[in-house]
């Protein structure tokens, strides 16, 4: 009978391959795919893009897509292992992914895992120690098989067990991607998204947000990570931080999210972006988001402009001087 892995599943090239390499041995694979604020496909989602699912379709494979949740957030907010060049905590995510795949593994009866993981390819997850200790900590040691560099690494169950043949694997090291085409194109797989990093937490440019949620928030949500993709964010004070919208798109989003607890602001006598205030929105609070909101208008500077205050279901309007210059403003940017 045909023996069945739980594949670690991106969408991309890699684990794509790492399947492909496994069901021409016989292997039967169930794709595991995560989704969070900062990667992954959401389950509601149907743009129509190549993702994760469209991906396993085309396998002819089953797809899990499990939501990441608080006990995720957490871990990144205090990950073992530390963080990489960004806020980007690579080995613990992968110890945390393979925990979760283990935990699939034993209910769907599936006998081990696999990954598209390629020793050498990112600095910090895919050394070779790296890749040792994320299998000694994720609780899979030899039920985790690395197709694409298996010949490098130590000898698995599975190919002890006569379940797949390390001889017919590839040897795939380091950075370069011309073996994984070439093993595309010896494999059928015609279709993969250009590679790219995916990640969110590991652009620099994003860290100084994350790090804003990690030091004013006790319990994490993933709206709040959600809401990192959109607008200019302003700290405010301890409690509260207000969203500037960019564009017309970002102010309609701005709009739809707000909580009743949320508080919008607009200026009234000419065109104007929204802004969102999250936290407790006092006057003082509000005078101040105001006046952030007011630099990115054409309001004339030093000009007394009506704000359109909306708590809840309830409007009023507040007179606030455009007093703030750039460097004023950046006092408050995360």
């Amino acid at each position: 009978m045909p023996k069945t892995a739980i594949a670690l599943f991106s969408g991309g090239l890699d684990s794509t391959l790492a399947i492909r390499l496994m069901q021409v041995q016989g292997i039967n694979v169930h794709a595991l795919h995560f989704t969070s604020p900062f990667f992954g496909v959401s389950p509601e989602s149907d743009s129509g893009k190549y993702d994760a699912r469209r991906a396993a379709e085309a396998l002819k494979v089953p797809l899990t897509i499990h939501q990441l949740g608080e006990e995720y957030l957490e871990m990144l907010r205090n990950p073992a292992h530390g963080y990489g060049k960004a806020i980007n905590p690579c080995i613990d995510c992968h110890i945390y992914f393979l925990k979760k795949a283990g935990e699939l593994m034993r209910t769907l009866g599936a006998v081990f895992v696999i990954t598209g993981e390629v020793m050498g390819q990112r600095p910090m997850s895919q050394r070779k120690d790296a890749l040792k200790t994320v299998e000694r900590d994720c609780g899979l040691e030899g039920l985790l098989l690395r197709p694409l560099s298996a010949r490098f690494l130590a000898l698995t169950i599975p190919e002890k067990e006569g379940w797949g043949d390390r001889e017919k694997l590839p040897q795939v090291k380091g950075r370069s991607r011309k073996d994984q085409f070439r093993l595309a194109l010896e494999l059928g797989v015609q279709e993969y998204p250009t590679p790219a990093g995916g990640c969110l937490l590991t652009e620099t440019s994003y860290e100084s947000k994350v790090r804003d949620i990690f030091s004013h928030k006790g319990k994490l949500a993933s709206r709040d990570f959600r809401l990192l993709r959109v607008g200019r964010h302003f700290r405010l004070d301890g409690q509260t931080k207000v969203i500037i919208g960019r564009n017309a798109i970002e102010n309609e989003i701005i709009t739809g999210v707000k909580e009743s607890s949320e508080t919008l602001i607009r200026w009234e006598e000419g065109s104007s972006p929204t802004g969102l205030i999250c936290g407790p929105a006092s006057d003082k609070a509000i005078e101040v988001a105001a006046a952030i909101l007011l630099r990115y208008t054409k309001a004339e500077k030093g000009a007394a402009c009506q704000i359109a205050v909306f708590r809840g279901e309830e409007q009023e309007k507040v007179s606030v001087a455009h007093s703030m210059d750039e460097a004023a403003v950046e006092k408050f940017r995360v």
